[in-house]
């Protein structure tokens, strides 16, 4: 994978208009929220674990994120593996969406697990931050009241810059609202 790609990727999406105001936009959203959500398959999971202990961290919200091989396998044995995500949301969102944000996070978009929960995050009233990639006409794009796409159809590249974007609405969100360590 030439080095381009990330170079091309970086100048015509991360310094075009319509993402610093979607940055903007989405930490502003973000500041009052209490409860962040993340969810994603693979690498996208892997991201989605790094990101709950950061925003926790760095910016004092109560974070989740569906990770822990036990729930997935009995939430995929006893509902399908395309609801179990779903499933997850309904436990524990359903007591205060209007402060829950889910952020999503599929590098093709068309994840129906992602997907599904997306759905039920938005029935219930919770916050949508959408991560996708590839095709810009995925089942997830657009589907988030914030929404990030990266046009490249590479699983390295998309995976990258979702944790790039994720990293910068941190950085900004850690300016306003800093959570200092406890004292001893």
């Amino acid at each position: 994978m030439p080095v381009d790609i990330y170079n091309k990727v970086y100048d015509e999406y991360f310094k075009s208009n319509a993402f610093l105001s979607e940055l903007e936009k989405t930490v502003e959203y973000l500041k009052d929220k209490s409860r962040i959500f993340f969810i994603g398959n693979g690498g996208s999971n892997a991201i989605c674990s790094h990101m709950m202990e950061d925003f926790a961290k760095l910016a004092g919200y109560q974070s989740f994120t569906f990770s822990d091989p036990a729930l997935i396998t009995c939430l995929s044995n006893d509902y399908g593996y395309e609801n179990a995500m779903m499933e997850w949301c309904r436990m524990h969102m359903a007591k205060t969406p209007a402060q829950d944000v889910l952020v999503a996070i599929s590098s093709s978009g068309n994840s129906m697990n992602i997907i599904n929960a997306v759905d039920y995050a938005k029935h219930i009233g919770a916050g949508i931050i959408a991560l996708s990639g590839f095709d810009p006409k995925n089942k997830l794009n657009g589907k988030g009241d914030y929404n990030f796409h990266i046009a490249v159809k590479n699983y390295g590249v998309v995976e990258c810059f979702h944790q790039v974007i994720l990293h910068m609405v941190l950085d900004k969100l850690a300016e306003i609202r800093p959570n200092p360590p406890p004292s001893l």
